[in-house]
């Protein structure tokens, strides 16, 4: 683990916002779908992350998300320390731990965490246009799909957030923030709205906060470790349950 920057935290901790992205699963062996090029998976993200994506190709989309799924349920694909960290936290921390996640996987369900809100939506969750109810997924669906809710074709889409969509639960996660005495923010650039907020946010409110990454990013955090997700998130949850179970 490298400590680019240290910063104590000057203030007991009561509430944690720990907010997470794709770098926390990479090494779970999930795809970091969009690559410097600006193509997942040899798709424009403009054809299969977008609601006009859908509307012009919606077997494509369809299928894209398929294929995602099915890689998400192979047997190799688990729960890392990272995820299993952050379970603990939430189960042996004395105050509120809220867990918000930009990755539509289930990593941080299977590795114990009840706590927490899919900010970009699941994979494993279908939604009818129709009525917006949201039910589990776990088979290939095409646009020819029935819907069980309204029992219609073409009125299921994943259900994902995509460019131009406004994220899930965004009045819960800014309250959180706003209340809380440490932000984390692990494997994440920070860099798309409005999660790049966050940590300005947190910090307006004077919590400590912290960027958990493979490399620093040019967000302005108190405090900067860098280092494989599964080996700093380990030791600097045993930093926060050992500060609060210090007499």
């Amino acid at each position: 683990m490298q400590a680019v920057e240290s910063s104590p935290m000057n203030r007991p901790v009561k509430s944690i916002v720990v907010l997470t992205g794709a770098g926390i699963s990479a090494e779970s062996g999930i795809a970091t779908f969009r690559a410097s090029d600006g193509l997942w998976e040899n798709h424009r993200i403009e054809d299969v992350a977008t609601p006009e994506g859908f509307a012009r190709n919606p077997q494509l989309v369809h299928h894209f998300y398929n294929q995602r799924r099915q890689q998400l349920l192979q047997d190799h694909i688990r729960p890392n320390a990272a995820h299993m960290a952050l379970a603990r936290l939430e189960h042996e921390f004395p105050g509120e731990v809220l867990l918000v996640t930009q990755n539509v996987d289930n990593l941080h369900e299977r590795a114990g965490s009840r706590k927490m809100l899919h900010m970009h939506g699941e994979l494993l969750k279908m939604r009818c246009q129709e009525s917006n109810l949201v039910f589990d997924l776990r088979e290939d669906i095409g646009f020819d799909s029935v819907c069980r809710c309204c029992q219609t074709i073409g009125n299921l889409r994943p259900h994902i957030v995509w460019f131009g969509e406004m994220p899930f639960h965004m009045p819960q996660i800014t309250r959180a923030l706003e209340s809380c005495d440490l932000f984390m923010s692990i494997g994440t650039s920070g860099n798309v709205y409005p999660a790049s907020g966050f940590y300005q946010i947190a910090r307006s409110r004077h919590a400590h906060t912290v960027e958990l990454n493979l490399e620093q990013t040019a967000s302005s955090f108190e405090e900067h470790i860098c280092g494989p997700a599964s080996e700093i998130v380990p030791e600097f949850v045993e930093r926060v349950l050992c500060s609060v179970q210090s007499p």
